[in-house]
């Protein structure tokens, strides 16, 4: 082979192609492209569709609810203001460093929160983006026919043949009879009947996610326009059904005070019965106050209000919620004047109402020189007292049996124009000096009813009456949404119950005429999701469609019956 067979064109004048043959190489040519790596841009419909696609989906609702159930939890661990103001006080005065950070978290009012109430809105429209759609299907669903029967049904899950003698257009109509009498949707469809059934399932999931929403909607309702307020009632006293009267109250953004049920109860006595031995010793059996009430007409109404059985007055329910003791004291001057005289509610620290509280007299009282001054008494109360020498001053049982109080005295000034919210139940000393008494400790005194205590340097003295009287806790509160609430908890539990144990399925009977005549019949089941049930109920079915289309003999067994009548 000759070198000259192959040519050089390298420095040709005339080897630079044209455009033309640029395009046209291009188009044959096998090298990979160069392309533009990127795709058309969704837009903002296009990705408001998107976000709404996402937030409608099971997932993210799912992912929603676990989030709200995990907001709570601080809710739970952490003093609320809108619940206790004294504590969420007391938490931070103790923990400095992280106040700062609760607050700019709103930890302290979780439930009122940015975060919180975006999850809760978020979830709110998921729900019912979700919960649209589906209706309308399951709509469609019931105005819907039942699927014709598939080509081959020995592919089904739960199958089952036989033939029968029976025509086919007779085994249909049996058919249909049989699956209809067991509340199946039936049709004939072509050579066979399809049916369906478990609708109830999907009833059951839409029912069980409305329900959703409406405990969303009582829950928000029940926060904007409840009210709660606490009043501690002493045996003869009475109570009216306004703002002032309350010890403590708190309510919903959207709550107005003109909106308090009008009423006033007297609480006439309170019963407490206790187990006197064996190991529930000390446990109330008896735990119930009488009352005499008016409602808007004036007409007085007696009730007896126990644990668990409120008083509902109007829109509102009057919840007992704590007992205990005041016992009555007066407390008289150098020149044996009264300045105090009442009972003076102590509050319980244990099961057995071991109780401690204030008494204070602000006005009235005048030192030996003439002096204004004011007097404070630290109060330690035990109603079963085991007896000097016999242990620690703490109840031994909660009933009135051997009531003693222990007092220390003061004098000075209570610091109640400090303009700074003391407790009632302590006392402030930081301004009072304490008496010195004879006997006890030599600061604080035992009493027994009927006992008195004098106070040093003609100071005057405190008298325990024998009168105890005892006192009462109740709350009052308007909850409107507590009965949406407890229709959408009973709504939701009967919609669960619904999707687990109801399951959608299908059934056909295809019944053809067979090569020797007789009629070939096949019944088949198809469930949504898997379950041992479904063959069960396909063999029960098979049975009772064979009663109107009994089973015909088979060929070897014919002939053996035809042959026999031949002979005879």
């Amino acid at each position: 082979m000759s070198k000259t067979d192959t040519t050089d064109t390298t420095d040709a004048p005339d080897a630079t192609p044209a455009p033309g043959d640029e395009a046209a190489g291009a188009d044959l040519s096998t090298a990979p492209r160069e392309e533009t790596i990127g795709g058309p841009t969704l837009g903002v419909v296009g990705w408001i569709r998107w976000f709404w696609r996402q937030l409608t989906s099971m997932r993210v609702a799912l992912i929603l609810l676990f989030l709200l159930s995990l907001g709570a939890v601080p809710g739970s661990l952490i003093p609320q203001s809108s619940a206790d103001e004294m504590k969420v006080a007391d938490f931070k005065k103790a923990h400095e460093t992280l106040t700062p950070l609760y607050e700019k978290l709103q930890l302290f009012d979780v439930y009122s929160s940015v975060w919180f109430s975006a999850i809760y809105i978020l979830l709110f429209v998921s729900l019912i983006g979700c919960i649209v759609p589906r209706t309308w299907q399951f709509v469609g669903q019931l105005r819907g026919l039942p699927p014709g029967a598939p080509k081959r049904l020995t592919r089904l899950p739960a199958y089952t043949t036989w033939r029968t003698e029976a025509a086919p257009e007779e085994v249909h109509e049996a058919a249909l009879a049989v699956l209809k009498g067991r509340r199946f949707r039936a049709r004939t469809a072509g050579d066979a009947v399809a049916a369906e059934k478990g609708y109830l399932r999907e009833a059951g999931n839409l029912l069980f996610h409305l329900a959703l929403i409406v405990m969303l909607v009582a829950f928000a309702w029940g926060q904007l326009f409840k009210s709660e307020g606490g009043k501690l009632v002493v045996e003869g006293d009475g109570f009216s059904n306004t703002l002032t009267q309350y010890d403590d109250f708190k309510s919903g953004s959207q709550f107005g005070v003109d909106e308090l049920e009008p009423f006033n109860f007297t609480l006439d006595s309170f019963t407490g019965t206790y187990e006197k031995s064996g190991p529930q010793r000390g446990t109330p059996r008896t735990f119930e106050a009488a009352v005499t009430y008016t409602q808007g007409d004036g007409t007085d109404k007696k009730a007896v209000i126990r644990v668990n059985e409120p008083l509902k007055v109007g829109d509102s329910k009057i919840y007992l919620i704590a007992h205990g003791y005041a016992p009555v004291v007066t407390v008289r001057d150098g020149q044996g004047k009264i300045v105090y005289h009442g009972a003076v509610p102590l509050l319980p620290i244990d099961n057995n109402i071991t109780s401690t509280g204030a008494i204070k007299v602000m006005d009235g009282y005048r030192d030996k020189n003439g002096d204004k001054e004011q007097l404070g008494f630290k109060a330690f109360f035990v109603p079963t007292f085991a007896g000097a020498g016999k242990g620690s001053m703490f109840s031994q049982f909660p009933a009135l049996d051997f009531p003693v109080m222990a007092l220390t005295g003061y004098h000075g000034s209570l610091r109640v124009d400090s303009g700074l919210p003391q407790n009632v139940y302590q006392l402030d000393t930081s301004k009072m000096t304490q008496f010195k008494v004879d006997g006890g400790t030599g600061v604080a005194q035992r009493m027994r009813p009927g006992d008195d205590m004098t106070l040093p340097d003609g100071a005057g003295s405190i008298t325990f009456e024998k009168e105890i009287k005892e006192w009462a806790s109740f709350q009052v509160s308007q909850q409107p949404g507590n009965g949406l609430a407890l229709s959408g908890a009973v709504a939701a539990i009967a919609g669960l119950t619904g999707s687990l144990f109801i399951q959608r399925r299908r059934i056909w009977v295809r019944a053809v005429r067979g090569e020797d005549g007789t009629t070939v019949v096949e019944m088949a089941g198809l469930g949504r999701s898997e379950s041992a049930k479904l063959p069960e109920e396909l063999a029960d079915l098979a049975v009772a469609l064979t009663a109107q289309a009994p089973q015909a003999p088979e060929p070897a067994e014919a002939e053996a019956e035809a042959s026999e009548g031949v002979e005879k």
